[in-house]
């Protein structure tokens, strides 16, 4: 029996709600305020990259506290916010509301910074590493910007992998030996298949609207496909290789100065 009031009828439909669309990255945070400026610095991506520098200077014989957190802290104000703040200004990845004229004060500022503080510690190991620190500088702008000749995968790889691993190892050792290079290698090649894998990743979150058809099985069975399906694999791979870095570099420090 029917309640009063009730009708058994279909309801009409209303129109469909469009699908919704996932955050731009895995580690984003829901856009808004300081949210914004938290999922600006891409954390597991700027660990890792502190992770590859660590690896150098575990690797270089005469590492002292010091130098560990002047180098680390140049390498966070470079390519944890400068970097991260230029790439946002190239077409808002992340889909924030950070004003512009503050992107591109966060990246001069952090720039600046961490060019100081290389010039710093030149002055008082070797002069020569002021190359590291000009090269890190224009690495840094070019590729972000999107200059022509730089943003692609060989430039990445060195720019995100090699370059940090050797730059940490010259801060302490004043010299580069087989070791810093093979590790140099190592490092690049990880960051290269970063970016592979965080290429189908970005595609899939930014660019794909929807996911359709199904996966068929030899035993005659289907699976559906989706959006969730197909980047969880990627995105652990990622999650696992950030951590991976991180402790790695983590390990050579600690049998340096433990």
């Amino acid at each position: 029996m029917s309640g009063a009031g009730r009708s058994d009828s279909p309801a009409p439909a209303g129109p469909t709600a469009p699908p919704s669309r996932p955050r731009a990255a895995f580690y984003a945070l829901p856009p808004g305020g300081l949210r914004d400026y938290v999922s600006l610095l891409h954390l597991p991506y700027t660990a890792w990259c502190l992770g590859t520098v660590a690896v150098g200077l575990g690797l270089a014989p005469g590492l002292t506290w010091a130098r560990l957190g002047e180098t680390l802290a140049a390498f966070a104000l470079a390519v944890g916010v400068a970097a991260h703040a230029l790439d946002e200004l190239r077409g808002r990845p992340l889909g924030t509301a950070i004003p512009a004229a503050a992107l591109w004060a966060l990246a001069l500022v952090s720039l600046a910074g961490a060019c100081a503080i290389g010039a710093v510690v030149a002055v008082d190991s070797t002069l020569w590493l002021l190359a590291f620190v000009a090269a890190g500088g224009v690495l840094v702008v070019a590729y972000n910007l999107e200059l022509p000749g730089f943003h692609n995968d060989v430039v990445f790889a060195l720019t995100w992998g090699g370059f940090p691993v050797l730059t940490g190892y010259f801060a302490v050792a004043e010299t580069l030996r087989a070791e810093a290079v093979l590790a140099a290698v190592a490092a690049a090649l990880l960051a290269h298949a970063q970016r592979r894998l965080s290429t189908d990743v970005r595609r899939l979150r930014r660019r794909v609207v929807a996911v359709r058809g199904e996966l068929e099985l030899a035993d005659g069975t289907a699976e559906p496909l989706s959006r969730d399906g197909l980047l969880a694999a990627p995105e652990a791979a990622l999650r696992a290789l950030a951590a991976a870095a991180v402790a790695l570099g983590a390990a050579l420090v600690v049998a340096q100065l433990g």
